[in-house]
């Protein structure tokens, strides 16, 4: 059999494919030692089994050279998919502050009284330049930080204590709404009467109004971790610091981190009502001396500059959640855009 033509051509095919397999073999190898991928390795293998042929015909190297291509579009649908995330994200901003240089850069609206935004813009780096506008923004954010320092040292223990003993809770929540309803301004002469127009009055309103958001939201944190939870650590021999520290303690964390954004942005809203009455510099000062003196731009400049400090300090509270959170669904999905991932 293996005498007749056919029989010489079977042998002829087998030790051909051999030769094509063990060269593969060997180029696989040397790919592997020198980072070439496998794909490209098949393609070296039957360059080598078919000299004459061109790449179109080798299904290796074929599959090699259509592979830049898809992923150029990959990433270009990677590019679509991040700046639509960014429209959704920040196309409102976009929109507001395009209708707002329209209408008063056409006069639709008085430009006297609301400027252009650029001109807002133009303001604001003046201000940076000459130094007035920054030493302004640092001192209204020294006294913030230090108000919310100080409430966050106050409300985060006392509310996890308040959420743990129950009794407790119960006995003082009348006292804590009855404070938290009575509006802060309004009792705001009270406190200069006691402390005089100077810092401790400022830092003391403000302290004032971020403690209790922090303190209730702290207190709901504790109140709603779940029971099963602590018994199941209990059953495993869980001592009541443990279950505080490893089970409470994480989970009423989300609610916490809530209590803080909403007490940093009181902070900033009180900051500004403070530095209006009795101060001679922050941003607040800043505010209602410009709009004395018709400096329009400027007042506007400082306003805009106020909100970018609060959604700076939103932003950086939101990621130090998502970080301190991770394994918190809600802390994962926050700034999500619709039909995309964050």
């Amino acid at each position: 059999m293996s005498g007749s033509p056919r029989g010489r051509s079977t042998v002829a095919n087998t030790l051909f494919l051999s030769n094509i397999a063990v060269r593969r073999l060997d180029t696989s190898r040397d790919a592997a030692s020198q980072g070439i991928s496998h794909n490209r390795a098949d393609g070296f293998a039957l360059a080598d089994a078919f000299p004459g042929e061109t790449p179109a015909a080798q299904p290796g190297l074929t599959r090699h050279l259509i592979r830049p291509a898809s992923a150029l579009r990959h990433g270009g649908d990677s590019v679509l998919r991040s700046l639509g995330r960014i429209f959704w994200r920040y196309g409102a901003i976009l929109l507001f502050l395009l209708t707002w240089q329209f209408l008063s850069g056409f006069n639709v609206i008085d430009s006297s009284v609301i400027p252009p935004f650029t001109k807002v813009i133009g303001a604001m780096i003046h201000g940076f330049i000459d130094g007035d506008l920054l030493k302004n923004m640092l001192i209204s954010l020294r006294r913030s930080g230090i108000a919310f320092g100080i409430a966050i040292a106050l409300a985060i223990p006392l509310g996890l204590f308040m959420g743990t003993f129950r009794r407790l809770e119960s006995f003082i929540d009348a006292l804590v709404q009855m404070f938290r309803q009575t509006s802060a301004l309004a009792i705001y002469p009270i406190f200069i009467l006691l402390l005089g127009l100077g810092e401790a009055s400022k830092i003391t309103i403000i302290c004032w109004a971020a403690f209790f958001p922090l303190l209730l939201n702290t207190i709901s944190g504790v109140k709603l971790v779940d029971t099963r939870l602590i018994e199941m650590a209990r059953v495993f021999g869980a001592s009541k610091r443990e279950v505080f520290k490893r089970v409470v303690l994480p989970a009423a964390a989300p609610s916490i981190f809530v209590g803080l954004r909403l007490s940093a942005t009181t902070s900033l809203l009180l900051l500004v009502a403070a530095e209006m009455i009795g101060a001679k510099h922050g941003l607040g000062f800043l505010i209602i001396n410009a709009q004395y003196n018709f400096e329009i731009p400027l007042m506007f400049a400082a306003i805009v500059l106020l909100a970018c400090v609060g959604l700076t300090v939103n932003y950086t509270l939101l990621t130090l959640q998502s970080w301190c959170c991770g394994w918190d669904s809600s802390a994962r999905t926050k700034g999500r855009a619709p039909g995309g991932r964050a």
